[in-house]
């Protein structure tokens, strides 16, 4: 349990501490009471100091909109730094370029480390690290076409590792996604080139981008983060979409795939497939109480059966019809959801 989820503990501990005395179900002597209340006040104010935690809703809320203020000023600035170097670079000497693409980088994690030394947030760390990737990704592309090296797929992997290093030092979610996902590109880059085709033909087969996103979204089951406990949530994510998104392109490319069928045969196997494994993933989740989990795989059961409705319903029926037919499903749907959340919340407790 982290800091913050502590906090919130405590704070619906008190709330309902209050509603049980209101309701006459739990009464504590006065001086039961001052001494709950004075150790409560006093974790809290030390969770705050420590850990810069937020003890109340208004700093929740504040928390939350500076986080995305973060997040969409380290995507700001990854564009000011990429434009600034395209817009100048031609203007300076080879080694000036070089020496401006090696140090860029480097001042940044640097400054990243220092604001991470000085606030317990992080808000200024993992803004700066945003950019700090930003500015290395482009400081390969960019060296690249300095010294005409040939495009090669091992960038993607010196990205993902970068962006990992960054994310485990300073604890940076985004960052950890932006890394995953140039994980999962070198290796279907990788295969791709293997097999002798241009590493960048993603669309020739996907299906290893599909394995690949199984394999990270299983990871943390083997790999136990106790320093970082909200990454494994990352994980599944970046995996599940993976995974998702390659099928949802296969069933509509199916001459993509591997499986020997023909291609219309491979796209109705796939929109089956992903509507069950869909399914499977929201069953997992809810067995687990993994919510992210639980809300991917939701959202791709609900677009694969709507395909799948699309493609059994739509020449046949009348139009009026099918709309109607699709909005009774999202009813029933609707009602499943509320059942399984339900469950979740049995589970939970």
């Amino acid at each position: 349990m982290n800091p913050q989820q502590r906090a919130d503990r405590l704070r619906t501990f008190q709330r309902e501490l209050e509603g049980l005395e209101r309701e006459k179900v739990l009464e504590l002597t006065s001086e039961q009471r001052e001494r709950l209340d004075a150790h409560v006040a006093k974790t809290l104010a030390e969770l705050a100091t420590q850990f810069d935690v937020d003890t109340t809703e208004s700093q929740r809320q504040i928390s939350l909109g500076m986080k995305i203020a973060s997040a969409l000023g380290g995507i700001a600035l990854c564009a000011a730094v990429v434009l600034f170097l395209a817009r100048y670079m031609g203007y300076w000497s080879t080694p000036l370029q070089v020496s401006v693409l090696v140090v860029i980088p480097i001042l940044l994690t640097m400054g990243a480390e220092f604001a991470a030394r000085r606030e317990n947030t992080l808000y200024y760390a993992a803004l700066i690290s945003i950019v700090a990737f930003a500015a290395f990704v482009a400081n390969l592309s960019m060296l690249g076409e300095i010294f005409n090296l040939a495009p090669t797929p091992n960038a993607l992997a010196v990205w993902g590792l970068f962006g990992l290093a960054l994310a485990y030092h300073f604890g940076i979610r985004l960052v950890l996604a932006a890394g995953l996902v140039g994980m999962l590109g070198w290796i279907t880059a990788t295969t791709n080139s293997w097999r002798g085709w241009w590493w960048v033909e993603f669309e020739r087969r996907p299906e290893e981008l599909m394995l690949a996103g199984l394999v990270l979204a299983a990871l943390p089951l083997f790999i136990r983060h106790v320093r970082r406990p909200d990454f494994p949530a990352v994980y599944r994510l970046v995996g599940m979409l993976a995974f998702f998104v390659t099928m949802l392109f296969l069933s509509a490319q199916g001459q993509s795939s591997y499986l020997p069928m023909d291609s219309k045969a491979a796209e109705h196997f796939y929109q089956m497939f992903g509507v069950v494994t869909a399914a499977a993933a929201v069953w997992i989740g809810i067995r687990q109480s993994w919510t992210g989990v639980v809300n991917t795989g939701t959202a791709f059961f609900t677009i694969f059966l709507f395909f799948r409705l699309i493609d059994w319903w739509w020449d046949w029926m009348p139009k009026y019809l099918f709309f109607l037919m699709i909005g009774l499903v999202a009813i029933g749907l609707v009602a499943v959801f509320k059942r399984l959340r339900v469950k979740m919340r049995s589970v939970a407790a």
